[in-house]
Formats: C-alpha cells, sequence, structure tokens
C-alpha cells in the first residue's frame, strides 16, 4: 500500500489524540514508577500507549506496533519489512520537569528505513509531520503544516549546535572544541532533530543512549526536509535490527559539507 496524505494527516491525527491525554494528566498531579533500566515511567506514557496502539489497529495500512511500552507484544516485521515504531512519551524526565518539551513519536519503518514519521509536542502545540514523497511540514495549533528545510550553514556564521537537555554526554565537549565557534542550544526529546529539520540549527550530535523509538519518527522529519541522521561511520542510523533496540551514537546533519566521521577519528 502506496503512503498517502491521507495516512499521514491520520498518523497525526492519532499522535495528537495521544498528545490531549496527556495534557490531561500533565495537568494533575501524577503517579511516576521506574522501569527495570532505572528510567521513569508515568500514567501518561500508558495511557498514550493504549491510544496509539488502538488507534493504529484501524488505519488502512496495518502493520506490527513496536512500543516503547510493549516490546514484548512485538513479533517483527511484516511480509513488506514494515512496521509502526511508538514512543507514546518521548521526554518523560522533561514531562515530570514540566518545562514542555516532551512529544508523542509514531513513525512507519519500511526494511529498516522510516519512511512516515509524526512528531507532536502537546504542551507547545506544535507538530512536524513527513513522508517519502511528500515532503516535512510543521504546523502550530490549527493552522496549515508549512513545507520546512534544513538550512545551509555559511563558513563565516557560528555552528548552531542541538544538545539534549538531560542527556548531555561526556564526550560532547571534545568534539565541539574540534568543530570551533558555536552556539550551543539545550532542547529536551526528538524536538532536537527537528530544530535541524526546520533550519534553526545545523547538526545534533548524539553521544549518548537512545532507542530505536526515540528517533525514528523524526529522523523521517529530518531526512524528508533534505538533512541526514548518520552513524558515527558514515551510515545512515537503521531500524533493520528490532532485537537490538540502543541506536548507536549518531549525528543530525543538515546542509554542510563537514565529514563529520572525521572528527571522531
Amino acid at each position: 500500500m502506496p503512503i498517502t496524505q491521507e495516512l499521514l494527516n491520520q498518523t497525526d491525527a492519532l499522535a495528537r489524540e495521544a498528545g490531549a491525554a496527556i495534557m490531561e494528566i500533565y495537568g494533575r498531579d501524577f503517579s511516576i514508577e521506574q522501569k527495570e533500566d532505572k528510567s521513569p515511567l508515568t500514567e501518561a506514557d500508558a495511557a498514550a500507549h493504549h491510544i496509539i496502539v488502538n488507534g493504529l489497529a484501524r488505519l488502512p495500512l496495518q502493520a506490527p506496533v513496536l512500543s516503547e511500552e510493549d516490546t514484548a507484544g512485538f513479533a517483527g516485521t511484516d511480509a513488506e519489512g514494515r512496521y509502526w515504531l511508538v514512543d507514546p512519551l518521548d521526554g518523560t524526565k522533561e514531562f515530570i520537569k514540566r518545562n514542555g518539551e516532551f512529544t508523542v513519536n509514531i513513525a512507519l519503518i519500511e526494511h529498516g528505513r522510516p519512511v512516515l514519521g509524526v512528531v507532536y509536542a502537546p504542551a507547545l502545540d506544535v507538530g512536524y509531520m513527513a513522508a517519502e514523497g511528500l515532503g516535512a511540514f510543521r504546523y502550530e495549533g490549527d493552522e496549515a503544516p508549512v513545507a520546512i528545510a534544513v538550512a545551509e550553514h555559511k563558513s563565516d556564521q557560528p555552528w548552531r549546535v542541538v544538545g539534549s537537555r538531560s542527556h548531555a554526554g561526556g564526550e560532547l565537549p571534545a568534539l565541539l572544541e574540534k568543530l570551533g565557534e558555536h552556539e550551543l542550544v539545550a532542547m529536551g526529546s526528538s524536538l532536537k532533530l527537528c530544530l535541524v529539520a526546520e533550519g534553526k540549527a545545523d547538526v545534533y550530535p548524539r553521544l549518548g543512549p537512545t532507542s530505536l523509538w526515540d528517533t525514528g519518527a523524526a529522523q523521517c522529519v529530518v531526512e524528508q526536509a533534505g538533512g541526514r541522521v548518520l552513524q558515527l561511520n558514515g551510515e545512515p542510523l537503521s531500524y533493520a535490527n528490532t532485537k537490538e533496540v540502543l541506536n548507536p551514537y549518531f549525528l543530525v546533519l543538515g546542509n554542510n559539507e563537514v565529514n563529520w566521521p572525521e572528527l571522531f577519528g
């Protein structure tokens, strides 16, 4: 089944529905638990998960679902190498801090590549949506989505570098020193990738742990906006091996000619 604008809109509507449930919980006291890996889990994560899984089951494109909140329920890709990749609440630490920088992430993966992606930040009421053949878009509230594209870095300007709000990583300062003049912008969740996609940042080096569901949807937005998401060996970040949910370190790049992997030599 081809990816259509209608499917992209339906997926975005589902992310917004999950976002509304998250915001209902965000506006009151909520419970916080701890997963086996010591990461936090709130009732908002569970509520959004159920809304998204049930909604995906109603979409015309049917595929298995790999969600952060139910990895055991994922049996593998379908016969066409497809699956839905979901983070019901990306940036749970930002949610707990109540800084608004958390998102709902839904991606469609095909043969290891994100071919459709929706990122919605419910507290900001800002969304990003993209699909192969359709492009990448950003919207605020009920405004019509506007096409976005990565920016070209000018050699006489400082690099605009996105860093993690809650997971800075010890290797970033060494990279920034090699890079030269730069401005560092802190941001939470998958919004970091989206800043590069819409041209508000030049690069996002991720030198710390992430999982497949943290990046899949936003990677689609970046790539359809003309950017790249590369492992440190120069290969695109892949979603083919679902038995290994942790991503390698990676770089999110706008339009620039720097040979980034060489900086790690």
